[in-house]
């Protein structure tokens, strides 16, 4: 008989008490699992084949390069197909009626999906970790608050499980925008920032922001530029927009707490309720144009624009979000294209 025993009904799993991240437990419950079989694609096959993926490669922080299709996390039978596959299903239903479709989906599960995937290279990274190709310049596994961040997301992660209800509370930041069609052409891309759990992915005209481990805080700090950016987009404001999220994910200086509720006989879902210890200090740290303008830099690479340029006004960095008014800018071709 095995020692795991599964777990009772609305009960969290802790992958944290013993670091159990490998490919030897299941992601969802850490139910014993045997690879290669019980595993799943970080990147769903429905994904990885609409946009030619499974070939494409990635390079890991330790400067090793990896296929899409070799991304995999561990995941017992029951939780492939109750929970992983019907999510992936949802989603790709949804992807096919594009942009409407995917803002059609409730907060619940995007967060999950983008989670998903996340955890996934999250995961991917800390194994590789453990015997590196060129050992990274900030290993993640020495990331203290990546770890708290970390731990925080993985609460409300365990919905994709156990049926949960956030009690006044939306445990990610999510943005949902749509790319211009005229010098819109990438079809798929995806980029992330692990250590403050920031998630980026573009399937054809659509873009989703996400930071997984906020309570929502960035999404109601950007709300304004959000609003004004509900509209078609040149894919430099979709960037910039992008450096916003980023940073404003990197300036946040508070880890939510999350914790169960007392189940009860007859509860048919987990109440998951937030906190966030230090209320008294500052939210985020102080907003820095210059660390700001790094990241337009970063964003803003495919269009080569130099920080001298970014930065010519150090009170105002340079912006297509916005005009010389302050008022949302139309833009339909990068202005060297004019």
């Amino acid at each position: 008989m095995s020692e795991f025993q599964p777990l009772p009904a609305l009960t969290l799993y802790d992958p944290f008490d013993g670091m159990r991240f490998s490919y030897q437990h299941c992601f969802l419950c850490g139910m014993p699992t045997r690879p290669p079989q019980d595993t799943v694609p970080v990147f769903a096959d429905w994904l990885m084949t609409r946009y030619h993926l499974h070939e494409r490669q990635v390079k890991l922080l330790d400067m090793s390069i990896v296929q899409y299709q070799d991304l995999r996390i561990a995941c017992c039978e029951h939780c492939r197909t109750h929970h992983v596959e019907p999510l992936e299903a949802h989603v790709a239903a949804a992807a096919d009626r594009g942009i409407t479709g995917l803002r059609g989906l409730d907060d619940q599960t995007m967060f999950l999906w983008l989670g998903k995937m996340f955890y996934g290279i999250l995961v991917t990274e800390l194994l590789t970790e453990l015997d590196p190709l060129a050992r990274p310049q900030y290993p993640l596994a020495e990331n203290a608050q990546l770890f708290r961040r970390f731990q925080a997301f993985f609460q409300p992660f365990q919905a994709l499980r156990v049926p949960m209800e956030y009690e006044d509370f939306v445990p990610g930041s999510l943005f949902i925008l749509e790319a211009e069609a005229q010098e819109d052409t990438i079809p798929f891309e995806y980029d992330d920032d692990l250590g403050t759990l920031t998630f980026s992915i573009k399937l054809d005209n659509t873009v989703i922001i996400a930071c997984l481990a906020d309570n929502g805080i960035v999404r109601q700090a950007m709300r304004r530029v959000y609003q004004d950016a509900y509209r078609p987009l040149h894919p430099v404001q979709i960037a910039e927009f992008k450096a916003r999220v980023y940073y404003a994910a990197y300036l946040l200086n508070v880890v939510p707490n999350y914790f169960p509720r007392l189940v009860k006989p007859g509860d048919q879902e987990l109440v998951m309720d937030a906190l966030i210890d230090d209320v008294t200090g500052d939210i985020f740290n102080p907003w820095e144009n210059n660390t700001y303008g790094q990241s337009l830099l970063e964003m803003w690479k495919r269009w080569q624009i130099p920080l001298e340029e970014i930065l010519r006004n150090p009170a105002e960095p340079l912006t297509f979000l916005y005009d010389a008014d302050g008022q949302p800018r139309v833009l339909h071709n990068y202005p060297e294209n004019s």
